[in-house]
């Protein structure tokens, strides 16, 4: 035999070398050793198992999956018909999986911790569409592609928050959704969905309800930062989430950091109404240990008296990889806010001179395992600790004799004019006594404890259980003319039950249901339903692509702490008149429930470029919320409020229906340019409130200059619309984006809704003449924003974002004058990191 270059080739044989080689060592040695090394390698190799799927769940054979390890590929693999894949790598650390498949879009994971001797179970979820695909938790507590379920989800990116202060406008870049802001920055903000109430909407932060006892949340002075981004579940949760998923689910989540090498991200800015904001973040990753550190600070004037604004935030989210599937994490996010509190400026001509503070805080720990086998645990503690002090310094305002011996302060004399074309002119009182400075003291604590676990017996089939414990106190003090001391304690424990799968990557389902056992109402039962099925696939073809999705739910809603400090109940005993609890009937603050069916449809019309979605939707609040004002209740019940110290109370006399169409559009002519809007027809209609009431024997107020209109002074009549519903809301957004630059104009087109003055009682002479008809009396708008950034360096990027280019100040409910046009204009500094 020859070599290739024409020499003899060497012979020889194992026999004839392993004596020499090997002298003295025996085979079954060199065997046990050799054989030792060979199973020692995967011993000491990360191993990365999965299955890559596109959005409806079918596996995608032939996709190449990559582990990449400090920007280089470490491993690689080809998935098998099935989908799934194995990669091992020999070093261990933090790792992405970067994933691509013919016709579909790159898939690029988090980053996640790998061991020398650990087993990592990562699946990837592949698009065929030019962005990444959306993943819904808050749908079913278990992460599924958008493609897959079957509820309306909003989801609003990082990315959308960037030249943003807060969450507001953002908000209103979705369907369904109307956002009522009561004054100017850090004014008390309310989100009405679907025309549920506004205190009947789950708030999550990173897993934690944020929202008070009873379901309040002011997004006012909610700070975009430290938010990932945020998702937006339109319809009841209760059967996952509890009490106060009544009309919706809001969660926000926190990022986590992911370079392997530190990195800073300042942005400064300023702009008019001395206006500036600070914020600093700092985030990484090294080995098993990830962390994200955000501070903020916000302040401005304002455009009226008395009404200075100022926000800190601080953030912390910071994860450690027991082992590769088994993950502890604890966040904190804590908020310090004050604003002036002018009041309802338009209705007395002159700012109050108050002041409110809060301090939030929302922090859990969270202990996560998932297994290869399909099993996934998760156990949460949390907390969320809130404290609220209103001050008024002295009354603002003119004094007068009540007639009684106590004083009552009156603004200006002006006139109110209701975008429906009635006005009202006059003085309203504006302050009560002379007990000042008056303070209100609320607390609102909450203790949580979560467990959930959920398997997966096959691709097709998930089966989940749920414990959540709650532990809810709350305290209301005042001081002054209406003093008050007041405090309580829940425990609240519920159990769910849900199931959830497909059939043939076509049909998807998802049932379930949930028993609660509340301190204040008792039991309850919240089932849930949804399904989804796709007759034709996503393709580039046009109308390819069709989603029918249907759903149905039942919620439930305890009452605020102040909603239960002061029903009617609670305070005619309090003062001791039981005889009119007799009288009429009145029963302790109860449940709020809801119950609501919808239907829709997903359909592509471009391809992926062109996608309209629409459905219609119909929902019952009943056991709802009135609020019936001091005045009323004098002439009602003959109780004087200087007696009684009633400032108004709360009945579960209110019930009215919903129902709408939903429709939005989303369009990508162009790479860089990216469209879309949405419209909501809403028609909610009172069924029951307090105007027809046994109580109240059809009470109904009346302002003696409008003769024969009858007016619900602090609660909508029967077969009017709640307040603050507008009928129509839309919204519309067009970007350009490029490497280096972005811009985004915006706008959120808000229709009238009905509305009240609140001043029953109130004129100089104790009538009704500042009461103006509840329909449509607050006005409409359109708010547009124009936001841009431009990369002058990889590290430095400016901005600039000018909020309602239109300077419209009718922008929240009659009485508070919003906004003007603003700007503000900035850079941000990006400093280390990969």
């Amino acid at each position: 035999m020859s070599t290739p270059f024409g020499r003899p080739a060497a012979t020889f044989s194992l026999d004839s070398i392993l004596p020499t080689v090997f002298s003295g060592v025996s085979a079954l040695r060199i065997f046990l050793l050799l054989s030792a090394l060979f199973l020692a390698i995967p011993a000491h190799a990360v191993v990365v198992r999965g299955t890559v799927t596109d959005p409806l769940g079918a596996a995608v054979p032939r996709a190449r999956v990559q582990l990449i390890q400090g920007g280089k590929v470490a491993a690689f693999s080809i998935t098998g018909d099935d989908g799934s894949f194995e990669i091992r790598s020999a070093e261990p650390g933090r790792f992405i999986l970067l994933t691509s498949a013919a016709s579909f879009t790159p898939g690029i994971s988090e980053s996640f911790y790998g061991g020398r001797t650990d087993v990592v179970t990562r699946s990837v979820s592949l698009s065929v569409a030019s962005v990444t695909t959306d993943v819904s938790v808050t749908t079913s507590g278990i992460p599924t592609p958008i493609q897959q379920i079957s509820s309306a989800v909003g989801l609003i990116s990082m990315s959308a928050l960037a030249t943003r202060v807060g969450l507001v406008d953002e908000l209103r870049q979705s369907p369904g959704i109307a956002v009522v802001q009561t004054g100017q920055a850090g004014g008390a903000t309310s989100m009405f969905v679907r025309g549920g109430n506004s205190d009947a909407n789950k708030v999550l932060i990173d897993g934690i309800p944020a929202e008070d006892v009873g379901g309040r949340f002011d997004y006012g002075t909610v700070s975009s930062t430290g938010f990932s981004g945020l998702e937006v579940y339109r319809g009841p949760n209760s059967a996952l989430y509890g009490s106060n998923a009544g009309a919706s689910v809001v969660s926000l989540s926190t990022p986590r950091g992911a370079e392997l090498r530190p990195v800073l991200n300042y942005s400064g800015d300023a702009g008019n109404l001395h206006t500036y904001r600070n914020e600093a973040a700092v985030s990484g990753a090294y080995n098993k240990l990830d962390y994200y550190f955000a501070f903020s600070r916000f302040d401005t004037s304002n455009a009226i008296a008395m009404d200075k604004f100022h926000a800190a935030t601080s953030v912390a989210n910071i994860g450690y990889n027991l082992t590769s599937n088994t993950q502890a994490r604890f966040t904190l996010r804590n908020a310090d806010t004050a604003t002036g509190l002018p009041n309802a400026h338009d209705f007395f001509g002159i700012s109050a001179a108050g002041k409110q503070k809060d301090q939030n805080i929302y922090s859990g720990v969270t202990l996560e395992d998932r297994r290869e086998s399909g099993w996934h645990n998760l156990v949460r503690y949390g907390i969320a600790r809130k404290r609220e002090r209103a001050l008024q310094f002295y009354p603002a305002g003119e004094p007068f004799d009540d007639g009684f011996g106590d004083l009552t302060y009156y603004g200006n004399t002006v006139t109110i004019r209701g975008a429906n074309g009635y006005k009202a002119t006059g003085r309203a009182a504006l302050a009560y006594g002379d007990l000042y400075p008056t303070r209100q003291d609320s607390v609102s604590n909450r203790d949580e404890l979560y467990y959930q676990s959920d398997y997966a017996f096959t691709r097709h089939l998930t089966a989940l259980f749920g414990f959540r414990y709650e532990d809810e106190r709350g305290a209301f003090v005042s001081t002054g003319f209406f003093g008050s001391n007041r405090k309580l304690q829940r425990t609240n424990f519920q159990y769910t039950l849900q199931i959830q799968g497909d059939i043939k990557n076509r049909f998807f389902y998802s049932l379930g249901g949930a028993f609660m056992k509340n301190h204040l109402y008792g039991t309850a039962g919240t089932p849930r339903l949804g399904l989804a099925y796709t007759p034709v696939l996503p393709g580039a073809r046009p109308f390819h692509g069709t989603k029918l999705r249907a759903n149905a739910a039942t919620g439930v809603q305890e009452p605020s702490l102040i909603v239960q400090f002061t029903s009617l109940y609670g305070q005619l005993q309090q003062a001791g008149n039981t005889a009119a609890i007799s009288v009429y009937n009145v029963r302790p603050i109860g449940a709020l429930r809801s119950r609501t069916y919808d239907i829709g449809i997903d359909q592509n019309i471009l391809g992926q470029k062109l996608i309209v979605k629409a459905g219609y939707f119909h929902n019952i609040f009943d056991h709802q919320i009135d609020y019936i004002d001091a005045g009323t209740l004098q002439s009602v019940f003959g109780i004087r409020t200087s007696v009684a110290k009633l400032f108004g109370a709360e009945l579960n006399t209110l019930a009215y229906r919903a129902q709408g169409l939903e429709t939005e559009v989303q369009y990508q002519p162009i790479q860089h340019v990216f469209l879309r809007g949405g419209y909501t027809y809403l028609n909610a209609v009172v069924i029951q409130s307090f105007s027809t009431d046994a109580i109240s024997n059809g009470t109904s107020a009346t302002n003696p200059n409008l003769p024969g209109v009858a007016i619900g002074s602090s609660y909508p009549l029967v077969g009017a619309r709640p307040f603050r519903r507008p009928a129509h809301t839309g919204f519309f957004s067009a970007q350009y984006t490029r490497p280096k630059f972005t811009v985004a104009f915006k706008g959120a087109l808000v229709g009238k809704s009905d509305d009240s003055t609140f001043l029953s009682f109130s004129d100089l002479n104790g009538g009704n003449t500042l009461l103006l008809p509840n329909r449509d009396l607050d006005f409409g708008f359109a708010k547009l924003d124009l936001g841009g950034t431009f990369a002058v360096t990889h590290n430095i990027t400016v901005f600039s974002q000018l909020d309602n280019l239109l300077s419209r100040q009718h922008t929240g409910p009659i009485g508070y004058p919003g906004l003007p046009f603003t700007f503000r204009s900035g850079l941000k500094i990006r400093v280390g990191g990969s």
